[in-house]
């Protein structure tokens, strides 16, 4: 596999961020999975000289396309998000659902960042820069068409460019097999409207997210098989790029507790390792990240480990760590806890829908404002809303703590602010200032996606003062709610609930303020800091 090198590689991303909750680093030169025990579905990743990158989808969360760096492919920060607002505009100032960015892809060539990306609704979009951290070119459309889905770019010896991707059934009315389309040599557009070269309705049924290398004269084809929580690791080669193309199993399940495995990405170290990304899929926890060790025989990949000698891998819990040389890597995590000290917004917060700038204050004197915002017109719960603020379950384990309170209009406009755990179904603690006196409600709502309404009960009176809310999590989805009014004993409220999936995302946790009338001004929810812990 080719690989390119930028500079010395000397880049700095900020300080670490050590999570109480999860860490995949063991300390004793071996790692565990999963190496990010949080929703980074679909994740493509590279290595550019000593720098890893990493990318995932991000479906109608804005921003879009976060992007991970790490020196070792164990320890990941979350640097930026390629994509700060969703095309078409119109589109995606509303709540779109299981919509918008798709499994993208992410590579280096002449001396660019490349990442493409697909919208089912709309095809396949390209972004670039020379500079990780960004700012991205704005998103041109190279490949238009309903279900296009799951794009990988290749530039082979010759200057000749192409373009990998599949079908989602949904919209293109076909799906199990992989096309190739010809591009132009910047990649901007397609030549042709794609050529069909692997059908695996047969043996490899919702065959999908390709990824395209070449090795040793043969192009392989990266792509998984047989469904995201049920299939297996396929890989693809051939001599020409259009096939015919031999198959072979490299990775499944077998006797492991990974079910999928699913897709992802073949990345090498400068010591001559072979590594594998992928996701498994554990429904409320979204798709977590794992890390397979890999290798080549007779110009077939295995990944995982052979321990029965039939060339099929089988995912590990626990691995020694990459080498990466001599340098020292310190232990970091994705961000979660959130202070509100800074200016600027955490990388792990993102929205439901595309920002509007009336949606929050950037922190001062270290509290987050959040004005209240109107519900959607015939909302009938809170999934309408566009201006939650969410992120992503950390681990099956934690707990989640806002201290907060609500500084309503003096008009009654029926303004509250919460913390909530998102998904098909969810569920709340939230503020409400009802006839001149602060309440605690606590609210649940199933099946909200298709417009279910919401139950709520009264839980305490409230000063005007902060106070705490939380949510303990586990086993990934238990989720038993509480409060306090001195951040030291906490109260429990309601049964425990059970946390489910959003539409190909996992749960989150979110903060909001909204309201239930027009009016020309708001109110507001001050957020003091947000914790993550054991």
């Amino acid at each position: 596999m080719a690989y390119v090198t930028l500079g010395s590689s000397s880049l700095t991303f900020g300080q670490n961020y050590n999570s109480q909750v999860w860490n995949p680093d063991l300390g004793n030169g071996k790692f565990k999975n999963p190496i990010i025990h949080a929703d980074y579905s679909d994740p493509d990743a590279i290595r550019v000289g000593e720098d890893y990158y990493m990318i995932a989808s991000s479906f109608n969360h804005s921003p879009g396309l976060p992007i991970l760096h790490s020196k070792d492919m164990i320890n990941w920060t979350i640097i930026g998000h390629a994509l700060q607002r969703q095309l078409p505009e119109e589109v995606f100032s509303k709540v779109q659902h299981g919509g918008g960015v798709w499994a993208p892809s992410i590579r280096y060539h002449n001396g660019e960042f490349y990442i493409y990306y697909p919208d089912p609704d709309f095809g396949i979009y390209q972004i670039k820069t020379k500079n990780i951290r960004g700012p991205w070119s704005a998103p041109t459309l190279v490949f238009q068409g309903k279900g296009l889905i799951d794009p990988c770019p290749f530039w082979d010896e010759d200057g000749r460019a192409y373009l990998a991707y599949a079908y989602a059934g949904s919209r293109a009315g076909l799906k199990s097999v992989l096309a190739i389309a010809k591009m132009n040599a910047d990649g901007t557009r397609v030549l042709d409207r794609g050529t069909i070269v692997y059908d695996g309705h047969e043996l490899d049924p919702t065959i999908e997210g390709p990824k395209v290398y070449k090795r040793n004269g043969y192009y392989y084809l990266f792509a998984p098989a047989g469904g995201v929580s049920t299939g297996w690791q396929l890989i693809l080669r051939s001599k020409n790029i259009y096939g015919p193309y031999e198959r072979k199993v490299a990775m499944a399940q077998n006797k492991s507790t990974v079910n999928g495995p699913h897709q992802g990405a073949w990345v090498d170290t400068p010591s001559g390792e072979d590594w594998f990304f992928h996701f498994q899929d554990k429904e409320a926890m979204g798709r977590v990240v794992h890390l397979q060790p890999m290798v080549w025989k007779a110009d077939w990949p295995i990944i995982g480990e052979d321990t029965d000698g039939n060339g099929i891998g089988t995912p590990v819990m626990s691995y020694k760590k990459p080498n990466v040389g001599k340098q020292v890597v310190a232990q970091t995590n994705p961000q979660e806890s959130d202070e509100f000290d800074s200016p600027h917004l955490g990388l792990q917060w993102q929205w439901q829908a595309n920002p509007d700038g009336t949606w929050l204050m950037p922190s001062q004197k270290g509290r987050l404002r959040l004005y209240s915002q109107q519900l959607p017109e015939g909302s009938k719960n809170l999934m309408a809303a566009p201006n939650i603020l969410t992120q992503k379950f950390p681990a099956e384990n934690f707990s989640a703590t806002a201290k907060i309170r609500l500084r309503p209009s003096e008009k009654e406009l029926g303004e509250k602010a919460g913390l909530v755990v998102v998904g098909e179904d969810y569920s709340q603690l939230f503020i409400r200032k009802d006839k001149g006196k602060y309440q605690l409600y606590y609210g649940t709502c199933s099946r909200a996606y298709i417009g279910a309404e919401e139950s709520i009960q009264l839980v305490a009176s409230l000063s005007d003062d902060f106070m705490y809310v939380r949510v303990e999590v586990k086993n990934g989805k238990s989720c038993q709610w509480s409060y306090s009014l001195d951040g030291k004993k906490y109260i429990s409220v309601g049964n425990q609930f059970q946390a489910k999936p959003g539409k190909w995302v996992g749960a989150t946790l979110g903060l909001y303020a909204s309201r239930e009338k027009h009016s020309n001004d708001s109110g507001y929810a001050e957020v003091d800091w947000f914790r993550v812990e054991k």
